[in-house]
């Protein structure tokens, strides 16, 4: 057991109402965690010369729920990958509860009790659910060809396996589905399954990829209390996301990726308003609405304050509200520009 572990087991802190500081000192970009479950550093992949990921340090809070968020193409699922042995890194090195896992197996790395989903559920579809939850679990001596053929051998850890699998179907309420095939699950019902197949090995730590995608609103309330049930019952959670409000509403800490870099880290609240990451995540300006002439206008006035834009110099370009809306606008305000959008002084 890691030095971690065991500090954290002799405070007896209670998970949920934990509300000591994660990060030693400022909340930047790779900053160092007060108690980290998994360390990476200079972890890099590229594919065709675009670096998915470079990652020069990253720490993950142990007993915290962390949302890796980001563009679409930020590295954020290349990044699982990486960690969980699913993709071997041009470079870099990471631990898991101390113990280096750089080019270990993923069933290794699962067995260690380091497990992930997937944005793309992987059930066996033509197995039952029951069947499915038991291939997640571990020490399974009946998989053994020398032991296969003597029940007396393997029968007594399949009772117990089953055991487990049926509280865990009974607490994801799919235990009415435990004979069905998982093919016949609809897509959250899936998405349950493969969260519930993945506690098959007592997990610490669990990476849940996209966990909302595709999932019926009737049952994004029942996958929330399933995450933070994880990190209350002792486990750390890491998940990519990109709703905003489940970010908010769920994770404790958040590390904001974008063209393969770490940008961003910090509280959801504190990060949500990063303007490196309302750039480069949200859109910047992204509160304009742009449908409605005074969205127009305020978005000149927004751009004319930032010492990035161009607004209001002599390389403006075609922002007025008239070049834009002509028919609602008509003649655009008496400031100097044209219906072009230029100013006089562009037009010499």
């Amino acid at each position: 057991m890691s030095k971690h572990s065991e500090e954290s087991m002799e405070e007896g802190v209670d998970y949920m109402t934990d509300t000591r500081p994660i990060a030693v000192g400022d909340n930047t970009p790779g900053c160092k965690k007060r108690d980290p479950i998994v360390v990476a550093e200079n972890v890099t992949r590229s594919f065709g010369g675009i670096n998915a990921v470079d990652v020069e340090y990253l720490e993950i809070p142990r007993h915290k729920i962390t949302a890796l968020i980001g563009p679409n193409g930020a590295g954020k699922t290349t990044l699982f990958n990486l960690l969980t042995g699913f993709d071997t890194p041009n470079s870099g090195k990471w631990q898991f509860e101390g113990h280096s896992i750089a080019g270990v197996s993923s069933y290794k790395v699962a067995r260690m009790g380091m497990v992930r989903t997937f944005q793309l559920t992987k059930v066996m579809g033509k197995l039952t659910v029951m069947e499915n939850m038991r291939l997640g679990a571990a020490n399974q001596p009946g998989e053994r060809l020398s032991k296969a053929l003597f029940k007396n051998i393997w029968g007594g850890r399949e009772k117990e396996i089953t055991e487990h699998a049926n509280v865990l179907l009974e607490k994801f309420k799919l235990d009415t589905k435990k004979d069905d095939y998982a093919a016949s699950l609809s897509g959250g019902q899936r998405k349950l399954l493969e969260m519930a197949r993945s506690l098959m090995v007592r997990p610490k730590l669990v990476m849940l990829d996209e966990p909302m995608a595709g999932v019926n609103p009737a049952l994004t309330q029942s996958l929330l209390d399933h995450v933070k049930n994880l990190k209350s019952e002792g486990m750390t959670v890491l998940f990519v996301e990109h709703d905003m409000h489940m970010v908010r509403h769920i994770a404790d800490w958040v590390v904001v990726m974008a063209e393969g870099k770490i940008v961003a880290e910090g509280p959801p609240g504190e990060v949500m308003k990063d303007p490196a990451v309302i750039d480069a995540y949200l859109g910047a300006h992204h509160d304009v609405d742009l449908g409605a002439t005074e969205g127009i206008k305020a978005l000149e006035r927004e751009l004319a304050a930032d010492k990035e834009s161009i607004v209001g110099t002599e390389n403006a370009g075609i922002i007025a509200v008239d070049a834009v809306l002509p028919k609602l606008s008509g003649p655009g305000p008496d400031d100097g520009r044209t219906t072009a959008g230029r100013t006089d002084k562009d037009k010499e």
